[in-house]
């Protein structure tokens, strides 16, 4: 079976609009679903599942581009990149792409999601194997590999900072043009580096940090688009033309855990880390260049592994505990905290959003997905059901349908007629 797959458009299926979600936190990088796409109005007490795909135990997420759905599985002691058709999960092709990486955190399992960009798809394995692939046939274009080509191998070797490094190589790449951001790790000056996404060529290297487990994300600062990133001890603004940097705002914890992806609203860039809080860095523009402060700390409501988002200037995501929190990004100022919100519902304390036209779309770990209005008045549920099992991931969205990456398994459930 051969064929092409297509980049985030908009077509028309049964009257219907529809957006690929080719990528971590979706097309938009936020976690949106695009406008004009139809979305659940409320949840069905019996979600149609219309396919399901066995895969071995991982915590990476699915990616939907065209006419497949991309993810990693846990095959033979291997990380293996799969692709399976939307229509119906049947696998299109495989290619095994690294040994199983193995931490005392968590079972061993692939834990990156697929980047897809027009015909190509872009795969990381957690030691550190990055790869091009062709979307119709998996075949290999170029590849690199973090501790091979930029000695990121010194970074695990010294534990510099342990939370930050055993996990493996986590954050999603970013494409962004004709280029592609990728969180190495590598020394010397090779944290971040920017590669041509059709040859692979390096077109720059810049920092010494260690990389936090998010992927770099692209905002307006100061009227200057930058590539922000979450490091281990600091969020930092990059030039994405030369990687020079324009700011940087410690975050600094004993772990460096730090794996939410930064939410930009204004000027205002929210972090999170499990011991340091929930933070937003003021970056402000003057006549000497870019700089960071930080703006407001809320310390009992550090964001461990799940990655809030960003609706009308107000911050969604779970805090300690599973507390569902909103608050004014630019402030700190709590709108509402709903203290067990999420009781029976988790287990690590992860939970991952979607935003939903004017509602969120909230996977808890134990499977029950529920919708919640994003809204800073109330908390306010419309509506929950089950849709799969236990799992750490953050789901696709495309078409009505959602597609998600359970302990066990991928599965396709429809949630819009």
């Amino acid at each position: 079976m051969r064929w092409s797959a297509v980049g985030a458009v908009l077509v028309c299926m049964g009257g219907a609009a529809y957006a690929d979600w080719p990528r971590w936190m979706g097309p938009t990088g936020n976690g949106h679903v695009p406008p004009g796409v139809a979305v659940p109005k409320a949840l069905p007490a019996e979600p149609r599942v219309l396919w399901t795909v066995p895969l071995g135990y991982g915590s990476g997420s699915p990616a939907v581009s065209g006419r497949a759905v991309y993810c990693l599985d846990n095959r033979g002691g291997k990380e293996v990149a799969v692709a399976a058709a939307l229509a119906d999960g049947r696998e299109v092709w495989s290619v095994p792409l690294d040994e199983l990486w193995t931490d005392s955190g968590s079972p061993a399992g692939p834990r990156g999601t697929p980047t897809v960009d027009g015909d190509r798809v872009y795969v990381q394995s957690c030691r550190g194997e990055f790869r091009c692939l062709r979307a119709a046939d998996g075949q290999q274009l170029w590849r690199t590999n973090f501790v091979r080509d930029f000695g990121a191998a010194e970074l695990q070797e010294a534990g510099e900072v342990p939370g930050a490094t055993r996990h493996g190589n986590t954050g999603a790449p970013l494409v962004d043009g004709g280029r592609i951001y990728v969180m190495v790790g590598g020394r010397p000056g090779a944290a971040v580096v920017c590669f041509n996404k059709l040859t692979g060529a390096i077109i720059w290297k810049s920092q010494d940090d260690v990389p936090g487990h998010a992927g770099p994300v692209m905002a307006t600062l100061g009227g200057m688009r930058q590539l922000v990133c979450f490091m281990a001890s600091a969020v930092i603004g990059l030039d994405p033309r030369d990687g020079r940097l324009l700011w940087t705002g410690p975050v600094k914890t004993h772990l460096g855990r730090h794996v939410s992806t930064p939410v930009v609203v204004g000027d205002t860039v929210v972090v999170g880390s499990y011991t340091r809080g929930l933070v937003g860095i003021r970056v402000t523009r003057g006549a000497e260049g870019f700089s960071a402060a930080e703006a407001w700390r809320d310390a009992s409501l550090g964001v461990d592994f799940a990655s809030p988002v960003g609706v009308d200037g107000h911050v969604y995501g779970i805090g300690p505990g599973g507390r569902l929190f909103c608050l004014e990004a630019r402030t700190g100022k709590r709108a509402w905290v709903q203290d067990g919100f999420f009781s029976g519902m988790l287990d690590a304390g992860f939970a991952s959003f979607i935003v939903a036209g004017k509602n969120l779309l909230i996977l808890a770990e134990r499977g029950q997905l529920l919708l919640v209005a994003a809204t800073p008045t109330a908390c306010k549920t419309l509506g929950r059901t089950t849709v799969c099992g236990r799992n750490w991931c953050s789901p696709a969205y495309s078409g009505g349908k959602l597609y998600v990456r359970d302990n066990k398994e991928l599965r396709c459930v429809q949630l819009v007629p």
